[in-house]
């Protein structure tokens, strides 16, 4: 169909509209029901009169949708811009009481602005955006060996977040070929010869469709040409292939006397399944054709149970998930029983709750409280998926959908998250934030662990910097103030940070990582490590500078030498503790901080870097007030981080 309509004539119709409903299935359409542009005709004929064509028609306007720019933010995202904007605010009045300091000690203009400069060098994390970002393009581009394209950077890490997913079943969880569930053979005869004569039937058949693979299974498709055969109808219901004087006749179960299977057979359809009945006559396949029902003289053998197949590794995928505490919903434009027949072979969950989504409440709150309890919806259209995601969002959920085909747009367009399936339509991938460019469902879990992994080390980088911007504050409120030399100089902050963050946090951004993954608790997770090591690495230098000064009479450029080694001996303390629940890792971070101590002993030996970054030359004296602040820092350190672990807990 080009145009929406409504059909005046309608001739055993029935229409594919899989592309816009995700009905795997055909369905029947009578005179007067309406038709929409982007549905087929399977079979029967009829016309109808155009009501919306263009841009007013329905395909139309799910393309219009489409195209509509979406961009949310991950929870990552938004917790950074908070942690900014509260750095942002704290800079301002630190800025007014560094001023201040400087006005009452009536210092130069070459002294003032080293100061500011310094001063301002270590309250910015200047380098957590940009590790921010590297750490979601590496875990994108690991992604993309995996045959998975993040077309949104934030896409990754956002997936750590998601607590519900809804699933479109056709294409994500099924294929659309079918396969053969069960067969229930009549009295007298067996269940092997049973599928010994689907197997017979469907190789007969040089053009075969998917119920005839399905029959076909793995068996041989080799076979005599049939004398005659009478193709199928939707109109009569069954179709023949004549062999040997014998006619075979598959067709509907209404077709045929059931002789005592009418029990199973309403299970089986009340379970969602499709089921065909298959018998045998002597009677000439010309001897049947034309006629509506199948004529008494057929014997019936038995039924073929048929179900969608399931997508490799659908199973394990839905495993996975709930025993990660994430919540699925499937929503398919098939009906609920059959949805619900899907969700149990693959183990959605013990009690499947299946509504049709005709019937889903208009209210807005009502249908926030269905949802939150229904695990299927089926009969459901492109606009009530919509509705069904934004009413999960409402609720506080992170919602993630998954989804191939033009029907699924809506929904992709509403989630937080949106995962199109790259072997479906290409309306779905231009929405998505992440596309299965195999189609494969059971990439899932190796994003899940990314987005983890992502969360994890951006939150263990941004410890540092935090505790960097909090020994700031605190070195301002303090020294700042006081009547003597600020304890830095621009460069000496630059040279302690390259060695105590930016090599260990570049390395932790793109390490593996283990453990939790609580994007709620980022902020609090940040902050109970970093005002601890801040608060260790304050006391350290400040103690150990105001011994280097008053008590051992250093000095200016020995002093600084002496807080700058302080800092970088506390920063490396607290690039260890990030690891301690990992002996492994704790080791291999030590081994780091050693070498990069070392690294640090030798811009102080060297002449040129020494004076480059004006740095006093290695003595003993301002070693052993360093040892002293360094060691009184990483206790307070040690101490204030055990504290505020054992108050989390």
């Amino acid at each position: 169909m080009t145009a929406d309509g409504a059909l005046v004539e309608a001739d055993a119709v029935t229409l594919d509209e899989a592309i816009l409903t995700g009905e795997s299935d055909p369905v029947a359409r009578r005179a007067g029901d309406t038709v929409r542009s982007g549905s087929f005709v399977v079979d029967g004929a009829g016309s109808y009169v155009v009501h919306a064509v263009g841009s007013a028609s329905y395909a139309q306007a799910i393309a219009g949708e489409a195209r509509a720019f979406r961009h949310p933010r991950s929870p990552l995202e938004l917790a950074l811009n908070r942690l900014l904007l509260l750095l942002v605010a704290a800079m301002v009045p630190l800025a007014a009481i560094l001023g201040t300091g400087l006005v009452l000690r009536h210092s130069g203009s070459r002294d003032a602005v080293a100061t500011a400069v310094a001063g301002a060098l270590a309250l910015v994390p200047e380098g957590l955006l940009l590790l921010a970002g590297l750490t979601a393009a590496v875990a994108a581009l690991r992604m993309a060996r995996r045959g998975i394209l993040a077309q949104q950077l934030n896409a990754v890490e956002s997936l750590a977040s998601v607590d519900v997913i809804c699933l479109d079943k056709t294409g994500t969880l099924t294929d659309r070929e079918l396969r053969l569930v069960d067969v229930v053979p009549v009295a007298g005869v067996t269940t092997e010869q049973l599928r010994t004569a689907l197997h017979a039937y469907a190789a007969a058949w040089s053009r075969r469709d998917e119920t005839l693979d399905a029959l076909l299974g793995d068996a041989p498709a080799q076979a005599p040409r049939p004398d005659a055969t009478v193709p199928f109808s939707s109109r009569r219901g069954w179709s023949a292939v004549e062999s040997g004087g014998i006619t075979t006749v598959l067709g509907v179960p209404e077709r045929f006397a059931l002789d005592g299977l009418e029990p199973r057979l309403r299970a089986e359809a009340g379970a969602g399944r499709r089921v065909l009945a298959l018998g045998r006559t002597a009677t000439p396949a010309s001897g049947l054709d034309g006629r509506d029902d199948a004529p008494a003289c057929v014997g019936l053998l038995g039924l073929a149970v048929l179900a969608e197949r399931l997508r490799p590794d659908a199973a394990e995928t839905v495993a996975f998930l709930r025993a990660e505490g994430v919540a699925l919903r499937i929503l398919s434009g098939d009906a609920p029983a059959t949805v619900a027949a899907i969700a149990a072979d693959l183990g959605v969950a013990g009690d499947i709750r299946a509504v049709d989504g005709r019937e889903l409440p208009a209210d807005t709150a009502e249908l926030g409280r269905l949802v939150e309890d229904v695990t299927v919806i089926g009969r459901i259209s492109p606009e009530g998926k919509r509705r069904v995601v934004a009413a999960l969002g409402d609720a506080g959920h992170y919602v993630a959908m998954v989804g191939d085909g033009v029907n699924d747009v809506p929904a992709l367009k509403a989630a937080r998250l949106a995962i199109a399936q790259g072997s479906g339509t290409d309306m779905a991938p231009a929405v998505a934030d992440l596309v299965l460019v195999r189609g494969d469902f059971g990439a899932v879990p190796a994003l899940l662990a990314e987005g983890r992994q992502t969360l994890r080390n951006v939150q263990r980088v941004a410890k540092l910097f935090v505790s960097k911007s909090v020994f700031a504050a605190l070195l301002i409120l303090t020294l700042g103030v006081a009547a003597v030399p600020y304890p830095f100089l621009p460069r000496h902050l630059s040279l302690v940070s390259t060695l105590a963050i930016g090599i260990p946090a570049f390395l932790l951004a793109l390490a593996p990582s283990h453990g939790r993954w609580e994007p709620d608790r980022f902020l609090r997770d940040i902050a109970r490590f970093s005002i601890p090591g801040g608060l260790g690495a304050a006391v350290g230098v400040e103690a150990a500078y105001l011994a280097a000064v008053h008590a051992a009479g250093l000095g200016t450029r020995d002093a600084r030498t002496v807080a700058a080694t302080v800092l970088l001996v506390v920063g490396l303390f607290l690039v260890v503790a990030l690891e301690q629940g990992s002996p492994r890792r704790t080791a291999l971070m030590a081994a780091l901080g050693a070498a990069l101590v070392a690294a640090y002993a030798l811009v102080l030996v060297v002449p040129w870097t020494r004076d480059f970054f004006h740095v006093g030359a290695p003595a003993v004296l301002p070693a052993a007030v360093a040892a002293g602040g360094g060691a009184l820092g990483v206790a307070v350190a040690a101490v204030a981080l055990h504290a505020a672990q054992r108050g989390a807990g």
